[in-house]
This record gives structure tokens, C-alpha cells and sequence, in this order.
């Protein structure tokens, strides 16, 4: 004839063990059961065995029990209750969950088993909430990316910034030229022979040996157009660059 009482006893020594803290003796009329037994409650959370227990949690179940008389043949009594964060809804289906599971496992001791069902689904149950969280946060954050959109390149565009560009240019060849060269008539850029041929070197000789030779003879200043001339390609690169400093958000700010 099996000893239920002694079998129901052994098995709160075990739990009492195992669980240490999370396992107390608690009144009946606490339970929500509707019996006058001795009752047990089990306080189980999400979190891992080895999580840091000085983390706050944001889901605390209590799953309640008591030894019916020929426990383990028949299932025990149950209750759980949200310490904190479980609604409603979920505790029915966690409740249903373990009765049927309770009915499954006649015959042997089985609140220990029921307890590791109750913490696997709220692993489960609130994983699933938390990456949901996280997805709808970073999907969130995404949307608050405010992407800047410069001024799209045209033939238009790109013809008017070089018409400006190309009036600057010429403004520092204007600052670049000494004040006789943009006075006189403008050269055309002779040879060295071709100067010496003209008489010039002559001229200048004789003109530097009447005023003196402590005088240094001047050379004439020639700028080539060939130094301040850019190709297609280099003034697009620099156009590019240039929409792309106005179009960022640092440079709308400055101006």
C-alpha cells in the first residue's frame, strides 16, 4: 500500500533543498486553492540560473501548490499568480499548460517538473516580447534617421557652377599678374631666339651699359595660360565636392 504522506513529505524536503529561497510554506487562505492542506509557493522568473541576481526583473510568476490526499495518483492542486508583469491572459495559458502536464505525469512526484516547465515558458513567453521590443525600438530609431539629400547633378547645374567657377579663376589671375602686365597690350610669347633676332637683347644691352652696371637687367613676367587650366574631368571632381560639403547637414547649419 503506498504511503502517500510519506512520499508528499519527501518531496518538500527536496524542493526545500533544491529551490532554498524561491520555495515557502504559505497560509491556505493565500493560495487561491480551495482546500484547508498545507500550501507551497514557488516564485519563478525568466531569467537563467546563472543570470546576475542583483538584475531587477520584469517578470516574477508564483506558482502555487498543495498535495492532494493520494498525490502522486492524483494531480496536485494549482494556482499561479503574477508577482509582477504577467497578464491575465498568459497565467490561463500557463495554468492549462501545467494541469495537462500534471495529468501526464501520474504516478511519480512531479511538482519539480512542473516547476522547470513554468520557468522554460516564461523564458519562452518573454524572450519573445523583449526581441520584439528591440525590433520595433531599432525599426524606431531607423525612421528618426533623417537621411540629407543634396541638390541633384544636372548639365545645368554643372554648366552654371562652371561658369562661376571659371570667373573665379580668372579673378586670381587677375590677383596673380603684376599691375604692368594687366596695363600693357597684351604679347604674344616669343622664343629666345626669336627675341634675340628683334633686336630687343641689343637694345637692352646697350640701354643697361649708358645707365650703369649696378643696375640688374628686368625680366619680363609671361603667364601662360596652360598653369591655371583644369580639364572636364578635374573640374567635375571638384564640383562634386563642393555640392556635397553644401549639402551636409554641418553646412546648412553654419549657414
Amino acid at each position: 500500500m503506498t504511503d502517500y504522506a510519506l512520499e508528499q513529505e519527501m518531496e518538500i524536503e527536496a524542493l526545500e533543498a533544491i529551490l532554498m529561497d524561491e520555495f515557502k510554506e504559505i497560509h491556505s487562505s493565500e493560495s487561491g486553492l480551495n482546500t484547508s492542506n498545507r500550501c507551497f509557493q514557488i516564485t519563478l522568473s525568466p531569467q537563467d540560473d546563472d543570470a546576475d541576481d542583483s538584475t531587477a526583473t520584469s517578470v516574477l510568476l508564483a506558482l502555487i501548490f498543495s498535495h492532494t490526499e493520494k498525490y502522486p495518483d492524483e494531480p496536485p492542486l494549482l494556482n499561479v499568480k503574477s508577482l509582477k508583469g504577467i497578464h491575465a491572459a498568459d497565467l490561463r495559458v500557463l495554468k492549462e499548460k501545467l494541469d495537462q502536464e500534471a495529468s501526464e505525469n501520474l504516478g511519480m512526484a512531479m511538482v519539480y517538473t512542473l516547476v522547470t516547465s513554468a520557468k522554460d515558458w516564461l523564458s519562452e513567453r518573454f524572450a519573445e516580447d523583449a526581441d520584439t521590443e528591440n525590433f520595433d525600438n531599432e525599426e524606431t530609431a531607423k525612421d528618426e534617421v533623417i537621411i540629407p539629400h543634396g541638390e541633384p547633378v544636372t548639365v545645368d547645374t554643372f554648366l552654371a557652377w562652371r561658369e562661376r567657377f571659371e570667373a573665379e579663376l580668372a579673378l586670381e589671375r587677375a590677383k596673380l599678374m603684376p599691375e604692368s602686365a594687366l596695363s600693357a597690350p597684351k604679347e604674344k610669347k616669343l622664343s629666345g631666339r626669336q627675341w634675340f633676332e628683334s633686336g630687343r637683347a641689343s637694345a637692352k644691352g646697350a640701354a643697361a651699359v649708358t645707365e650703369g652696371s649696378d643696375v640688374e637687367d628686368e625680366e619680363d613676367v609671361y603667364l601662360d595660360d596652360e598653369d591655371f587650366e583644369d580639364d572636364e574631368d578635374d573640374m567635375l571632381e571638384h564640383y562634386l565636392a563642393e555640392k556635397s560639403d553644401t549639402s551636409s547637414p554641418s553646412s546648412r547649419r553654419a549657414n
